[in-house]
């Protein structure tokens, strides 16, 4: 059953915790908090922002969900309703809450929308691939 709990609930939880000062109070918009900056060799100053690095760490358990969506069985349906329902707390909370109405949060609810829409297309699709009629080659 913990495998079928969408790994996008934890950006939610981190976004929530430095919103709502969890993490330590900030001055401004803790998202565009400096982490590194890099001299590239065209002289250009790459900067890595809070929120862009969180926008990354769901980009990868985004990947993660979409490989858990291919699964097959009861657990697979269980955790396209808990991701869709996940989605459904990102709308809520981006709606109602004015500490969420980020940039960086949107894209975090679009993540998770895209979470949704991928993991019953790639349901869909397996079933057609595996769904046959008639008898088989054999009979």
């Amino acid at each position: 059953m913990l495998f079928n709990i969408p790994l996008l609930i934890a950006p939610l939880v981190v976004y929530n915790a430095f919103a709502f000062g969890l993490m330590g109070t900030t001055i401004g918009d803790p998202w565009s908090a400096p982490i590194f900056t890099i001299q590239m060799v065209s002289q250009a100053r790459w900067t890595l922002t809070l929120g862009d690095l969180m926008i990354v760490a769901s980009l990868v358990l985004l990947f993660v969900e979409i490989l858990k969506a291919t699964r097959t069985g009861m657990g697979s349906i269980v955790d396209h309703i808990l991701s869709t329902l996940l989605f459904v707390a990102y709308l809520i909370e981006f709606l109602l809450v004015r500490e969420t109405a980020t940039s960086v949060f949107f894209i975090l609810m679009v993540i998770s929308l895209i979470d949704v829409i991928a993991g019953y297309s790639v349901t869909i699709r397996g079933a057609r691939r595996d769904m046959t009629f008639g008898p088989g080659p054999h009979g």
